[in-house]
């Protein structure tokens, strides 16, 4: 009997370990059922966190950092990956502008700015990209990405002609966009934008509305931020021709998803369904026999924009099984299976704390991909070739 290939490929599961250490963790729980089986490793991230984490493991980028203006702008040490042969930057945009390099005190969605993640797109032009892939998720931000504009050279002018400072309370300000001095290679390299989410910029579900309020934004705060996105959607339709007020992920990350778009010209793609194509996931796909996938939590949701349901879709496709682990399973699971996750399987025991299992997670893994392999097999699965050093 052949060998069995069973494809691994988690998302980071969030407070508890990196899609790559999920992936050994799953990889270790198969092989005591199979010892024998060709198991690939292929940590995946949807365009939030854990992007450059994929990039420097799977594809063999080099690890950059930068000294950039963080969210509250003080310095704060941003890292990048750079792939020199492909002339390909990939940058996560929450390691320069991101929510977790604020204090909870910190967060104020109308004092943060892009600026870093601009200076980091302008680093990786110094070293020649002609490609920049950026990961838009976990922003502290909702400046609309004048942040990250004005690090390439374009200004924002109020009524009286002075510079409007980059941040979301300040939008409201703004009455100009002078494009005059900005940086002519953004002409010549290719941008792509990775979100996980379909927002709007404005509205009920645009960005001040939807993620303003966990990056500290108060009702009052998220009226006014959605109205300076607003005035941004006017500004940028009259000045640069460039109508994105509801363009689907035009909200993601604090509105740079639209400022991507009109400023750098770039291309907002689904980050589950680009990162699956940077790591060639359908050629490893090729002859599995399962693949299993995982996160922290399973929902819904799970299936709009997130990895596993990439994963599901990919694997369904060609035909291929994909189990789902996670640490908690929400409501409606049974709408997964349209993306191609046959089961959702629970990573914890039984009633845990929160703080128990993310410590254990990665013990967990291993055991319930150990469970998930054995009951595959029993049902009719693949069986493990048999060990050749087993006795007769």
């Amino acid at each position: 009997m052949a060998t069995m290939k069973i494809l691994v490929a988690p998302n980071a599961l969030k407070g508890s370990c990196t899609a790559a250490t999920a992936a050994q963790a799953l990889a270790r729980g198969l092989r005591r059922v199979d010892p024998t089986a060709e198991i690939v490793e292929l940590p995946v991230a949807d365009g939030g966190d854990g992007l450059l984490e994929v990039a420097l493991r799977t594809l063999g980028a080099e690890r950059r950092t930068r000294t950039v203006t963080g969210p509250r702008f003080a310095p704060v040490e941003a890292a990048w990956a750079w792939q020199p042969e492909r002339r390909t930057a990939i940058l996560e945009m929450a390691l320069a502008s991101g929510l977790a390099l604020l204090t909870e005190g910190e967060r104020d969605a109308t004092a943060t700015t892009t600026l870093g993640t601009g200076e980091l797109l302008r680093a990786a032009l110094d070293l020649g990209a002609e490609t920049l892939r950026i990961g838009l998720g976990g922003s502290a931000t909702c400046d609309g990405g004048l942040g990250m504009a004005t690090a390439l050279g374009y200004r924002f002018l109020d009524a009286a002609g002075k510079e409007v400072p980059p941040v979301g309370g300040r939008l409201g300000d703004l009455c100009r966009i002078d494009a005059t001095g900005a940086d002519p290679r953004l002409g010549a390299v290719r941008v792509e934008a990775l979100c996980d989410v379909t927002n709007p910029l404005t509205g009920p579900r645009g960005a001040a509305a939807v993620y303003g309020p966990q990056k500290g934004a108060s009702p009052e705060q998220v009226r006014a931020l959605d109205a300076g996105l607003e005035k941004l959607a006017t500004i940028l339709a009259r000045d640069l021709g460039q109508p994105l007020r509801d363009l689907p992920g035009a909200g993601a990350a604090g509105g740079l998803g639209a400022g991507l778009v009109a400023f750098c010209g770039a291309r907002l793609r689904p980050g589950a369904e680009a990162m699956l194509d940077l790591v060639e996931f359908d050629a490893h796909l090729a002859g599995a026999d399962l693949v299993l996938t995982a996160e922290g939590r399973l929902d819904a949701q799970t299936r709009q924009g997130k990895a596993p349901g990439a994963v599901g879709r990919r694997a369904q496709r060609r035909g291929v099984p994909c189990i789902a682990l996670a640490g908690d399973l929400g409501e409606d699971l049974e709408s997964l299976q349209d993306s191609g996750i046959v089961a959702a399987v629970s990573l914890c025991p039984g009633p845990r704390p929160l703080a128990e299992a993310q410590a254990r997670a990665e013990e967990w893994l291993a055991d319930t991909a150990e469970r998930t392999l054995r009951i595959f097999l029993a049902g009719g699965g693949r069986r493990p070739a048999p060990d050749p050093g087993a006795g007769a």
